[in-house]
């Protein structure tokens, strides 16, 4: 997993709303809460590496998914759509090359795609999503390198009006269960989940959906899961359908409007 060390750019906000967040974090908290959430993956036999760097006026740089996406053969450097979190890619581009990782594709011209708009189903399909984050030419560019490396099957998915990204709507907890929050899910998503034998379990309630980041976790394995903390219905629905749940406070972080998957870059997948 690739991660950002959240440093004193945190410390530089102060007017939340000029970078799109809610409230500012206390710094401190906000490190111990994503320490921990390191700890997770850690304890669970996943290495994790750090964006070391980033400008000092891009506090939205701790959500990495947005700025790079794996696949089978390397990485997909992103191309923010927000003036706010230009050059931030620029950063995790120098992480991935000190780490070896190849970087296939880096989204050019007009473009523009984040990473969380680009959601694997298996090896020949994904979902890509075209809204707010990811226009057209971006998702062009991407689909092309997806092409080559041999995935058949891209279904485009309109992310909502006041939604950023596509794991702020659904996600995969298992081989066979997705989770949706159904009044902002395309058909399009549940047609192509439930056609390839997977359970969906419905986020009813909007309150978890919108300010709980129900949907926004991370699958540490098939059938196990690390989720924010607070969403009582989501978790017992999981728990039902046989997925293990390992919940984590991370209030001070939901500040900038982002979650556990927001946070999260893959740099490996053993299977997608």
């Amino acid at each position: 997993m690739l991660l950002h060390r959240l440093g004193p750019e945190i410390e530089a906000v102060k007017d939340p709303s000029a970078v799109r967040w809610l409230d500012r974090m206390d710094l401190e908290k906000a490190r111990a809460q994503h320490g921990a959430l390191a700890d997770v993956y850690r304890r669970h036999g996943i290495k994790v590496y750090y964006v070391e760097e980033t400008r000092l006026d891009r506090p939205n740089a701790l959500y990495v998914r947005d700025l790079v996406a794996m696949t089978p053969e390397g990485a997909i450097v992103a191309r923010p759509a927000l003036a706010a979190r230009r050059g931030e890619e620029r950063y995790v581009a120098q992480a991935l090359a000190q780490l070896g990782v190849p970087i296939i594709k880096t989204i050019h011209g007009t473009g523009t795609f984040e990473g969380a708009d680009l959601m694997w189903i298996d090896r020949k399909s994904v979902f890509l999503g075209i809204g707010n984050r990811t226009n057209p030419e971006g998702a062009r560019q991407v689909e092309e390198e997806l092409r080559r490396m041999g995935v058949e099957n891209v279904i485009y998915v309109q992310v909502p009006y006041g939604q950023a990204h596509l794991d702020g709507i659904f996600n995969i907890a298992s081989e066979d269960v997705a989770v949706v929050f159904p009044w902002q899910t395309p058909f399009v998503v549940a047609e192509a989940l439930r056609d390839r034998g997977y359970r969906i379990i419905e986020v009813e309630s909007v309150e978890e959906a919108k300010l709980g980041f129900a949907t926004n976790f991370v699958a540490l394995e098939p059938g196990r899961v690390v989720m924010p903390a607070g969403n009582p219905e989501t978790a017992e629905k999981l728990r039902a359908a046989g997925v293990e749940i390992i919940e984590l406070e991370i209030d001070e972080l939901k500040k900038g409007w982002g979650g556990i998957h927001c946070m999260t870059a893959f740099l490996k997948r053993d299977s997608v």
